[in-house]
């Protein structure tokens, strides 16, 4: 067996586990802490450290097995916690997520880190406890051993020589044959195998092993699932191993022990690991998952988009036939099916890629308990509806945008805790981090308690950044500004912000998965950050529009209502621009068809039908020929297949096999003031490459 099989394993479970870690140093309290607590962060550290050993991973399992000495001293209550040692436990746990990513990358881990950290947590041991941790072992070492002689030097001998001969029942439960044999062979690096025997139900090992039982069982967890293994210690074996048959298990006197004995015995030498067999239901929910790699569900997604497309082609063929005979009737009913199975498929298959958005928020205990110590405030973080779901593509790319909107948001928002005592507000801040589901949308919040956004400091900043404004610009106008690259407002650099970079990028993210960003604030009451996102970037909800002989997409979540344009409410502005009046409200109008170049549309508004969309912020009137209706499309991405084209975000294929593009409302936008300010009707492929670079970045 390849060891290196698992090294996937391995690096995907002790992210995890230093995840855990994280979370639970951050929710400690140091004044009454929790043992629980204390218990599950010395246990990450204690499997991590079992698995790099084996690994043959030495600086992670060094660093991890300092880090583990000192968290059994606080466990124990011989290390008194204070802020500043979790802190330094912190920084001990991304010194080790950089190892890991070290190792990862086929790197060695940086030296001189690796040499700081373990320099500073011997001497947090100096300082607190009075002496030296025991230096970092080989993976067959025992930590609990005490280099020094004491006055029961004889019994720690003896403790120690009993440590070397211990043999241990080692229990492999519903594992298959062709599994047991690399488990075995695993095993056999660990120690020395002294007999097995029994079946794919329950197969027992008799192991000879200087290692503990938890350190066998934290390796093996990274092969198996826990409940599939179960560790006890045999006493009175023979010190040889019996002669090769396999039976001896059953044979040997001590080897047949009561299973309900042994369970009390490990339950008075561990408690926290007979805590964790209490828990059957959720071993048995924890193995009912796979690990699957995301290259292979995005391939069936993508398999399963093929399939509606091809049904629906099938559909509509179906439903063009005339002759409504018993024949036809029965395919009819037949299709009728197929759409309903294709749809149910569809969404199990989409859901496979959905993950609660507690995986995104939490990273942020961590980015707040940072930035507000490096601020100076006092803030609480409070998140809802973790639960809520969102595509894993746009988990991962929301991320930096939401920290760096919390930063924003601690850094120009929230007070001092002495300002904020001063106006009557509670010392401490409050951050609120929300996700919810709002129509085939996933609205997600960054809420402060600040001191609000003022509309005339930002009118200002913006005159005096050369920017376009006028005092009559609506308030969420106003905010928007603060996404026009190089635009800050504060006062002086920090290491956190001020720098007039970032929020642009910020709202260029949010638009690139689909999205939308808005702002509402009130002066000395806090400031409101939305994010508008679809719930997946493969599947899109659009409605079908007509322009010419074309058929376009545009994505329903950017629709707000359409109209028939009346002549009194269409009013010709300087240059070629036109604006309908829209409920007291001037909205720029966009031919689709002089934007595109579509041949054979209706070119009098009048007689078109507006469709009213937003986007960026601000609402456009687009014209269309006909609204043919709503539709869930299958997103093909444009510039793999082709090349980037301005206006158009996507294309999808249509029932009837042709292809519909569909529309970017910003990028046409932008594409409409560019063939006016050129003066031009028609932009032929040099003008689009004009376009390309003229367009904003």
């Amino acid at each position: 067996m390849d060891i290196a099989d698992f090294f996937d394993t391995f690096f995907e479970e002790a992210e995890e586990l230093l995840s855990d870690m994280e979370q639970h140093l951050l929710e400690l309290d140091v004044d009454d802490p929790d043992s629980e607590q204390l218990n599950a962060i010395f246990r990450a550290a204690h499997s991590i450290k079992g698995g790099a050993g084996t690994f043959g991973f030495t600086v992670l399992q060094k660093t991890t097995h300092i880090l583990e000495n000192l968290l059994d001293y606080a466990r124990k209550g011989e290390l008194t916690l204070r802020a500043d040692l979790v802190d330094t436990f912190l920084e001990a746990k991304d010194i080790m997520h950089e190892q890991l990513d070290a190792y990862r990358s086929e790197e060695e881990p940086n030296q001189e880190a690796f040499e700081r950290i373990c320099q500073t947590l011997q001497q947090i041991a100096l300082d607190e406890i009075g002496q030296q941790l025991d230096g970092p072992a080989t993976p067959a070492a025992e930590p609990k051993a005490s280099p020094a002689p004491s006055e029961n030097g004889a019994e720690a001998k003896s403790s120690q020589e009993k440590v070397a001969n211990s043999h241990l029942l080692v229990a492999l439960l519903n594992v298959e044959d062709k599994d047991r044999i690399l488990l075995v062979e695993e095993l056999e690096q660990l120690g020395e195998v002294q007999s097995q025997s029994g079946d794919a139900k329950r197969y027992e090992v008799i192991l000879k092993s200087s290692d503990s039982a938890d350190d066998i069982e934290a390796v093996m967890c990274f092969i198996i699932e826990p409940d599939q293994i179960e560790i006890t210690t045999v006493e009175g074996v023979a010190e040889e191993p019996a002669p090769a048959a396999p039976e001896p298990v059953a044979s040997a006197p001590a080897a047949p022990m009561p299973q309900a004995p042994a369970e009390s015995t490990a339950a008075k030498a561990n408690p926290a690991k007979a805590a964790a067999k209490e828990k059957p239901k959720k071993a048995a929910a924890e193995s009912s998952s796979i690990r699957v790699s995301v290259d292979k569900v995005d391939q069936i997604i993508n398999l399963v988009g093929e399939l509606i497309i091809t049904q629906s082609m099938l559909d509509q063929t179906v439903s063009d036939l005339e002759d409504q005979s018993v024949g036809n009737a029965s395919l009819q009913n037949g299709m009728s099916l197929l759409q309903r199975n294709a749809r149910d498929l569809q969404e199990a298959v989409m859901s496979i890629r959905m993950i609660p958005m507690e995986f995104v928020f939490s990273r942020f205990p961590r980015v707040v308990r940072d930035t507000a110590g490096k601020l100076g405030k006092e803030i609480e973080l409070i998140t809802e509806g973790k639960s809520t779901e969102l595509d894993k593509s746009l988990v991962e790319r929301i991320t930096d945008p939401l920290t760096h909107l919390v930063r924003n948001s601690l850094d120009h928002g929230v007070e001092m805790p002495d300002v904020r005592e001063a106006i009557g507000k509670p010392r401490i801040g409050k951050l609120t981090l929300s996700a919810r589901h709002q129509g085939g949308n996933i609205l997600i919040e960054v809420r402060d308690d600040g001191a609000g956004m003022d509309r005339d400091r930002l009118l200002a900043k913006a005159r005096e950044n050369g920017l376009n404004v006028s005092d009559t610009m609506s308030d969420e106008e106003v905010f928007q500004l603060i996404f026009a690259p190089g635009f800050s407002t504060a006062k002086e650099v920090t290491d956190v912000s001020g720098r007039g970079v970032g929020m642009d990028v910020v709202k260029r993210n949010i638009q690139s998965m689909g999205g939308r960003v808005e702002i509402q604030s009130k002066l000395g009451e806090g400031t409101n950050t939305r994010i508008v996102l679809p719930l997946t970037l493969a599947i899109l909800d659009g409605m079908s529009i007509k322009v010419g002989g074309e058929t376009f997409i545009l994505p329903l979540s950017t629709v707000l209502e359409s109209l028939q344009p009346a002549k009194d409410d269409m009013y010709a502005m300087a240059g070629d621009d036109v604006v309908i009046k829209v409920r007291d409200e001037y909205l720029p109008v966009i031919a689709i068809h002089e934007v595109l170049n579509v041949e054979n549309a209706i070119t009098d508004p009048t007689k078109s039908i507006a469709v009213i969309v937003q986007g960026e912020g601000r609402r456009y009137a687009m014209l269309v020929d006909e609204l043919i209706g709503q539709q869930q499309v299958v997103v093909k991405n444009l510039e793999d297949n082709y090349r980037k084209v301005p206006g158009i975000s996507a294309a999808t294929i249509l029932g009837d096999g042709s292809v519909a593009l569909i529309l970017d409302i910003t990028g046409l936008h932008r594409l409409s003031r560019y063939k006016k300010e050129a003066g031009k009707k028609v932009v032929n492929n040099q003008n689009l490459s004009s376009f390309k670079e003229a367009e904003p970045s």
